[in-house]
């Protein structure tokens, strides 16, 4: 199934739970209030812990004698290790030695710890993915970015951490649209709106540093809300948002050279498409048609970053969300990101790459 969310046969419970609103799989628990770090491991599912145990492999029988008891003789597979779920003993992945087992209650104590332990976080979704192989939180920060009278951005903090083995744990800052529930994976030049973190002996150590994060987020935020409310008044023409599209999406720099050199019948249809529907979502959809988007850098930027979430059509829920996270969707938004900040500063200029 797309949503790929772990279900446990033992409760007949799927491990999500969401916060007054059903996600778009309609499963998982739905809770009224926000919850505290223990509730919200409870109506996840993610009440259990994970060991690393020595790995083993059959040995050739030399005679039948060692067959006496029915079982092969047993080897050690040296340096290597299988994680298990100790509720059900479901194998999630193999290891190295050196890797370090975070426990789920660990990743919800990294969100505690920002308010130490108070109110100010409020926990909107969390879950287990697989057989539980990776689990993902998303909280609510107490704050938020106010662009213009109406547009205003949530903070979001975003955590997910795996236990087979494959993937650093990932915290990260998000920014999200209230009006569209558009997803803005935005960062600052110069700075990181998330940090990683490997499974080592000190990622438990690491992850307590939680004030340092924090202390990213309020300067993102902070930064975020005076560079989006400029860019709410920074007036861009429609030939400007369509070439600022051009090159966002470009996906690499021999594109990037057929638009230099005006050389259109070179490029593909698939990218043409692109660039047609980002473009016809810039100036259609109604939000792209408030006070703070519509002829303004603000809704150039937005359309594309609303483009992968609202229009992009994706194999299934779970490929959406690897691009808007850490993929094409987040990639092409850091582009538009830059040459939004880029046209800020000298104006259209900065698209007189594109021949018109």
């Amino acid at each position: 199934m797309a949503h790929n969310l772990f279900y446990n046969n033992d409760t007949d419970k799927v491990s999500f739970f969401s916060v007054k609103e059903k996600a778009w799989h309609g499963l998982g628990q739905i809770v009224e209030d926000y919850p505290t770090s223990a509730e919200a491991i409870r109506y996840a599912g993610l009440d259990y812990t994970v060991e690393k145990r020595p790995l083993f492999t059959n040995s050739l029988a030399n005679d039948l004698a060692e067959l006496d008891n029915g079982e092969f003789p047993k080897l050690d597979v040296p340096n290597f290790f299988s994680t298990v779920r100790t509720d059900n003993n479901s194998v999630l992945g193999v290891v190295g030695k050196d890797y370090e087992v975070v426990q789920n209650s660990d990743a919800f104590q990294f969100f505690d710890a920002i308010v130490g332990g108070g109110s100010g976080i409020k926990y909107e979704t969390a879950g287990a993915l697989g057989k539980g192989e990776r689990i993902f939180i998303t909280a609510k920060l107490p704050d938020y970015i106010k662009v213009g009278k109406q547009d205003l951005i949530e903070q979001y903090l975003f955590l997910t951490t795996s236990h087979d083995g494959f993937g650093s744990i990932t915290a990260a800052f998000t920014p999200t649209r209230v009006v569209c529930n558009n997803t803005l994976n935005a960062a600052l030049r110069n700075h990181s709106g998330g940090i990683k973190i490997r499974h080592t002996a000190s990622a438990n150590d690491r992850l307590k540093q939680a004030h340092t994060l924090m202390g990213i987020s309020h300067v993102l935020a902070d930064e975020l809300e005076q560079l989006f409310n400029h860019w709410s008044k920074v007036r861009i023409t429609d030939n400007q948002v369509k070439k600022l599209i051009q090159v966002a999406m470009a996906p690499n720099k021999e594109v990037v050279s057929n638009l230099e050199l005006g050389l259109v019948d070179n490029l593909s249809t698939t990218y043409t498409n692109i660039v047609d529907n980002a473009y016809a979502y810039a100036m259609g959809n109604p939000t792209q048609q408030m006070e703070t988007t519509a002829g303004t850098l603000f809704g150039a930027y937005n359309a594309i970053t609303g483009y992968y979430q609202n229009v992009r059509n994706f194999k299934d829920g779970d490929a959406k969300f690897k691009s808007i996270m850490d993929g094409t969707a987040k990639q092409r938004g850091q582009v538009a990101f830059d040459l939004c900040g880029d046209f800020a500063k000298s104006g259209a200029d900065a698209l007189n790459l594109i021949k018109n």
